[in-house]
Order: C-alpha cells, then sequence, then structure tokens
C-alpha cells in the first residue's frame, strides 16, 4: 500500500512541481545521493573486506579481540557518530582547542582545518557506521572457503597481495557485493547525517518540499526517484554476479590455517583493524558519555523520560506485531503448500529496502484520509467527533515500523520453522493435535530463542529508526531518536547525550546477540 501510494501521487499530484524540480533543485539532490552512495559503498567494502581478511588470514596482537570488536560499530545509529565527529572536530571541540593552545593561534584566520560539515564527512561518518554489513559476509565467506585453495595459489608463487586479490577476493565477491549493497541502500536512507551535515540530497529533498512546501505531491515524485536508485542499486548487485557460481568441494573443507604476523607486520595489521572500530564506536560512544556525565543534569530534562516511555511503547508493539504477524505467515504458507501464498510472502519484505521516508510518505496520506472518514462517520453517526485516531497517535509510526522491518522478523522465523524436524509437528498432528496446537506445543517451545532474536532485532531498528519517525509522529511526540536529532540539530550535544546513549545502550544488545549467534555457528 505504501509503494502504490507513493507512485499514485507521484503520477497524480494536486500541483506538479516536476519541472521546477528538474530546473532547480534535483540535479543537486542526485547528484549527491550518487557521490554519497557509491563512495560509501566504496570506503565500507574497503575497510570491513580488508578487515575480515586480515582477521581470517592472520595472527596479530589483538586479533582475536579485534575480530568481535569490529562488529560494535553496529551499536551506533550514523547519525550519533556525526553529532560526536562534528563535537571532537569542529571549532570549539578538543581537537582545535588543542592545536590553538599548542601553536599559539587565537583565531581560525591563522590556521587552515578540513570542514567537519561536509560530504567527504558524511561519507566517514556513514562508511565507519556501516562497514560491519561488509565485515560480517566478507569475514564468513573467507572462512568457508577451503585452505586448499589458498595453499594452491602460495604454491603457484601468490604471495600475500596476489593471494587477496586472485584468490580470496573472486571468490568472496557475492558476499561483499551484498554487504556493500545494503550499505549503499541504507546511505540513500539516511537522513540524520546528511541533515546534521547540511547535505542536500533526496532524502532531505522530501522533507523540504513536503514539510516547508506543503506538497506531497512533490514529495512523492522525489520518494519515486529513490525508489528508482534503491531497485537500481539492488539490480547491479545481482548483474555483478551474473551467472558466477562458487562451489565448495563436497569433501570436508579444511579451516584456513592463520599465518602469525609479528613485528611491524603485526602492528600495522592491529592498527588498520583499531582505526575503524575507533572511528565507528570509541569516538561517538566516548563524546557522548562524556557530555553525558559532565551534565547529569541532562538525565532529568523534561521530556527524556516520555521519550523513553514512547519508545519502549512504539518499538514494542511494532517489534510483537512484526514477528507475530511474520510467525502466522509463514506457518500458513507451510501449511498450505500451494504455489501463490510462497510467491506472495517474498513481496511481504520490500518494505525493507525502500527507505522510511519514503514509506512515511506511502502511509501519511492515505491512512490521513481514511481516518478523515472514519472521523467523519463517527460524528454522523455519534454526534462526537473523534479526531484522529491513526494519525493523531503513535499508530502510524507502529504501521510504518511493521512494513519497513518484517523482513528482519519472516527471515529469523522461517529460518527457525526450517529447523524443526518435520517429524515432531507430524506426531503432534498424529496424537491429535490441531495446526494450532502443534504451532503451540511443538514449533514455539522449539524456537523460542529464534523468536526472541527477533523481537529484539525489530526493536533495535525501531529505536534507531529515524526518517519515517519525523515525518508520521503526532505533535509533541518524541522518541530516543527524534529526541536526539532535535537536540543536536541547535547544537546542544549536552541534551542530545541522554537520549543518543540509550539508543547505544540498546544496539549493544543487538550486537550481543549476533556475537553469540556467530559463536555458536562456529562451534556447530
Amino acid at each position: 500500500m505504501p509503494i502504490v501510494a507513493v507512485l499514485v501521487l507521484a503520477f497524480h499530484p494536486t500541483e506538479n512541481i516536476w519541472p521546477h524540480l528538474l530546473s532547480t533543485t534535483l540535479p543537486r539532490y542526485a547528484a549527491n545521493t550518487a557521490i554519497l552512495t557509491v563512495a560509501t559503498g566504496a570506503l565500507a567494502a574497503a575497510v570491513g573486506a580488508g578487515a575480515a581478511w586480515l582477521v581470517t588470514m592472520y595472527r596479530f596482537p589483538f586479533a582475536r579481540l579485534l575480530e568481535w570488536l569490529l562488529l560494535l560499530p553496529l551499536a551506533i545509529p550514523a547519525y550519533i557518530g556525526a553529532y560526536a565527529l562534528v563535537d571532537f572536530l569542529d571549532y570549539s571541540g578538543p581537537v582545535q582547542v588543542a592545536l590553538r593552545d599548542a601553536m599559539g593561534w587565537t583565531s581560525a584566520r591563522d590556521y587552515w582545518f578540513p570542514a567537519v560539515r561536509s560530504r567527504t564527512g558524511a561519507v566517514i561518518v556513514l562508511a565507519a557506521a556501516m562497514y560491519p554489513y561488509v565485515y560480517m559476509l566478507a569475514r564468513a565467506a573467507f572462512r568457508e572457503t577451503s585452505a586448499a585453495s589458498y595453499e594452491v595459489a602460495r604454491a603457484l608463487g601468490a604471495g600475500p597481495v596476489g593471494l587477496f586479490w586472485r584468490v580470496g577476493m573472486p571468490l568472496a565477491r557475492p558476499a561483499i557485493a551484498a554487504g556493500a549493497a545494503i550499505v549503499m541502500m541504507e546511505t540513500v536512507n539516511d537522513f540524520g547525517v546528511v541533515d546534521f551535515f547540511a547535505v542536500q540530497t533526496l532524502t532531505t529533498g522530501i522533507f523540504t518540499v513536503w514539510l516547508e512546501t506543503g506538497n506531497a505531491g512533490g514529495a512523492a515524485q522525489i520518494a519515486c526517484v529513490i525508489l528508482a536508485v534503491i531497485l537500481a542499486l539492488v539490480a547491479l548487485e545481482k548483474v555483478s554476479r551474473r551467472n558466477s557460481r562458487y562451489y565448495q568441494s563436497a569433501r570436508q573443507s579444511r579451516p584456513v590455517t592463520k599465518i602469525a604476523l609479528t613485528g611491524w607486520a603485526g602492528r600495522v595489521a592491529t592498527l588498520l583493524c583499531v582505526l575503524p572500530v575507533a572511528m565507528g564506536f570509541v569516538l561517538p560512544l566516548g563524546v557522548i558519555v562524556g557530555h553525558a556525565f559532565d551534565s547529569p543534569e541532562t538525565w532529568l530534562g523534561a521530556g527524556l523520560g516520555r521519550a523513553f516511555l514512547n519508545t519502549l511503547t512504539v518499538g514494542g508493539a511494532a517489534a510483537l506485531l512484526t514477528v507475530t504477524g511474520a510467525l502466522f505467515m509463514v506457518y500458513g504458507v507451510r501449511l498450505t503448500g500451494r504455489r501463490l501464498p510462497k510467491l506472495v510472502l517474498p513481496v511481504t519484505t520490500i518494505g525493507y529496502a525502500a527507505p522510511g521516508a519514503v514509506l512515511a510518505v506511502g502511509i501519511l496520506i492515505p491512512v490521513a484520509a481514511f481516518d478523515h472518514r472514519v472521523a467523519d462517520a463517527v460524528l454522523w453517526l455519534t454526534g462526537r467527533d473523534p479526531g484522529l485516531i491513526l494519525t493523531g497517535s503513535a499508530a502510524a509510526i507502529v504501521f510504518a515500523y511493521t512494513v519497513r522491518f518484517f523482513a528482519i522478523a519472516q527471515g529469523a522465523t522461517d529460518a527457525a520453522f526450517g529447523r524443526v524436524s518435520p517429524s515432531l509437528p507430524m506426531a503432534a498432528r498424529s496424537l491429535g493435535r490441531t495446526a494450532g496446537g502443534a504451532l503451540r506445543e511443538v514449533y514455539l517451545p522449539l524456537m523460542k530463542g529464534s523468536v526472541g532474536t527477533a523481537l529484539l532485532l525489530v526493536f533495535v531498528d525501531c529505536v534507531k529508526e529515524l526518517p519515517a519517525t519525523l515525518l508520521l509522529r503526532p505533535f509533541n511526540y518524541d522518541t530516543l531518536a527524534t529526541r536526539a536529532h532535535e537536540k543536536a540539530s541547535l547544537e546542544n550535544i549536552a541534551e542530545a547525550a541522554p537520549p543518543a546513549l540509550l539508543v547505544i545502550a540498546v544496539g549493544l544488545v543487538a550486537v550481543g546477540l549476533l556475537a553469540r549467534a556467530n559463536l555458536k555457528a562456529r562451534a556447530r
């Protein structure tokens, strides 16, 4: 429904501003989006794949610890990293203050310092926050490649660089391409970083056209451009692999034997793995924690407790609805065994590819129209005006979260169902249990760990979601993400620190679960 609504609004706007957009701002929006997307994808792919290769193929100081620390930037949303980087490197930040004190400079005219709030800064922040998507997939691909492939290459004279470019990279290319595609789609979706760095992209264009000019049709037209970009990225990822296939030997593959790096080589490897962790996790966390404890009174600020409760409410409701819906849909498809439901089920995951701002446009307009019709009907029947039930409450936010993150719940529950032996529910049915009874008494007890993980992962993504929440929230309704963004936009990092720190704490739980799942997978 949101996608169809965006298309209808774009092709039948009340005021067609498409020619005006084409002649003024749209080329700039598109150019900035393209540069950001390509640069962030390339940098994240280089950092993620390089770090994955080092921790998989070599032993060096702190390698085992860094293997898990490299996941930590996933816990910090990119927009929080942007707040921290600006606070740390800006004119009034500790770096430039220390330079002026050490060199005797008195003003910005006495020295040159790169602009922090720039397109380059946005690329660095986004790549530092999202390289773990590439890292996780690339590390798994490198690890699953048999050691025989690398040993043959070495026997034929391949050195360390040749081994990476001619063996490791080609075999891991599908995984690296998939991770880079995720990074690029998340870059197109981003609003917090580009808005804070004053970089005008297609996503910020939706906010500008809709909220500042009040033109929903123009916002939908820009949203269609974003959808086209997302589809192009998905197609590019598929085409890049073409008909390439990568198979392992049928015989048991031997694990990679790590090569020890000592001396300067080991120190360089450690430094290369420490840098992305420092940029993506240590620096943001350090700055936010510093502000949170330097100004303890901000924890008692008006609205923080309400934002926390709102976050728990909408995130919890969306996680519960999403996972419950995925559970019953996946189970229903498995029960029917028919072709049509199997073809329809993947369509429900399309919302994950659509950016939050696009979904917000496609949800708010039709839901608001429905809201008005319901309110008019209730007024006609009872003589009392109930107001806007859905758009006047957090229901629209919950709906957007459910659409956007259904793919996570569906994937987790489908994998959990697949791990249950078919003989167990068959035995339950032969003992007189209904389909619902088999679900309650056989599947759910065996799947409770996976279902709980799906609930938490969806909840964490809901807590971090910013663009959809900003567009769909009712007046004076803040979540932790929107409160942190608003305070930081006013240059009040001290008051943005408590909600940002709470968002980071929730993200760390999710990263812990990912690390635990990886450990279990390695044990198996």
